[in-house]
């Protein structure tokens, strides 16, 4: 029976991003079945008393250092974005609702791509629209989904449930119960879909 590697991810996370061009592989590798959550990261800060390590100088410095070089591992194609932090609820609400409405698999990586690819100003809904035209997707439909209850119930639901099993930052990924945190911890996630972990 295929195991399940669950990936709590936000936009607004640029270990996130690079996380995100890695688990298909993994998953792919192990034979897994791949199930991406968005949550909103701002609502599991404010549930947990964390904080974006953005936020912090030091761990800023280090990120700008660190990041191009997991970039540069993974061959991927990275830069800050300028206008960071982004406020990523509407992103966020938008994934939800893609869910609901099938078409999660075109508007997940144009948000991600616009991000941390092409630092996009993703605070601004109208360069939102113009990402979502340029993929296909119907920006107008966007703007009024993003309002309607079902989408705003299921981020909510999704971030509440990625707080009660322990989530406290992005990306978090779960084999099983088992909680791996973070960008760096993709190996031990590929170890545990193997069954290579006690």
């Amino acid at each position: 029976m295929a195991r399940t590697l669950e990936f709590y991810f936000d936009y607004g996370s640029p270990y996130s991003y690079l996380a995100d061009t890695q688990v298909e592989a993994i998953a792919a590798r192990t034979g897994a079945n791949l199930v991406r959550k968005p949550m909103l990261l701002g609502g599991v800060f404010k549930a947990t008393g964390n904080s974006s390590p953005m936020t912090v100088e030091q761990k800023s410095k280090w990120g700008a250092f660190d990041l191009p070089l997991w970039a540069r591992h993974y061959k991927v194609p990275f830069q800050r974005n300028p206008f960071f932090p982004v406020n990523t609820l509407a992103l966020m609400r938008g994934a939800a609702a893609a869910e609901i409405d099938g078409s999660f698999e075109r508007y997940h990586p144009v948000m991600f791509k616009a991000m941390w690819v092409d630092g996009r100003n993703l605070n601004d809904l109208n360069e939102v629209a113009k990402v979502l035209d340029s993929a296909g997707l119907d920006a107008r439909k966007f703007a009024n989904r993003i309002q309607d209850q079902d989408v705003k119930d299921r981020l909510k639901a999704t971030t509440d449930q990625a707080v009660a099993r322990g989530v406290f930052g992005a990306p978090s990924c779960f084999v099983d119960d088992k909680l791996f945190f973070g960008n760096d911890r993709l190996p031990f996630v590929e170890m545990a879909l193997k069954g290579e972990l006690p």
